[in-house]
């Protein structure tokens, strides 16, 4: 067994999955619109922000989820970034599934 060779046909896989196509689908219509795009983009970016004081700190900036909650309950009322966010969300789901099964296969849960 090659390990380079599996790792291509999970990659294949995952690219063939209905979590991957949707997102896929969906990223490139919210591509076509820039305003939805540059608003998704900015809640990605408060996201992150929000992860990198809760790791720095050890503790939620509340104004920073407030602003978030608030972006998401604004994008979730249009129909086609809902959809996107809920697919995203998806994929991500499949994806951490799949770190955590390599993971535990090879039993490195710690370094995840």
């Amino acid at each position: 067994m090659n390990v380079y060779e599996e790792a291509h046909d999970l990659a294949r896989a995952i690219k063939e999955s209905n979590e991957f196509k949707e997102f896929d689908r969906l990223k490139k219509e919210v591509d076509q619109d820039p305003q939805l795009s540059a608003m998704l983009k900015d809640l990605q970016m408060k996201q992150v922000q929000l992860q990198t004081k809760q790791m720095a700190e050890g503790k939620l900036d509340s104004e920073l989820m407030g602003q978030i909650q608030s972006m998401v309950t604004m994008l979730t009322a249009k129909p086609q970034a809902a959809q996107y966010l809920q697919a995203e969300a998806r994929f991500s789901i499949m994806m951490k599934d799949v770190s955590e099964i390599l993971a535990d296969a090879i039993n490195i849960k710690s370094m995840l």
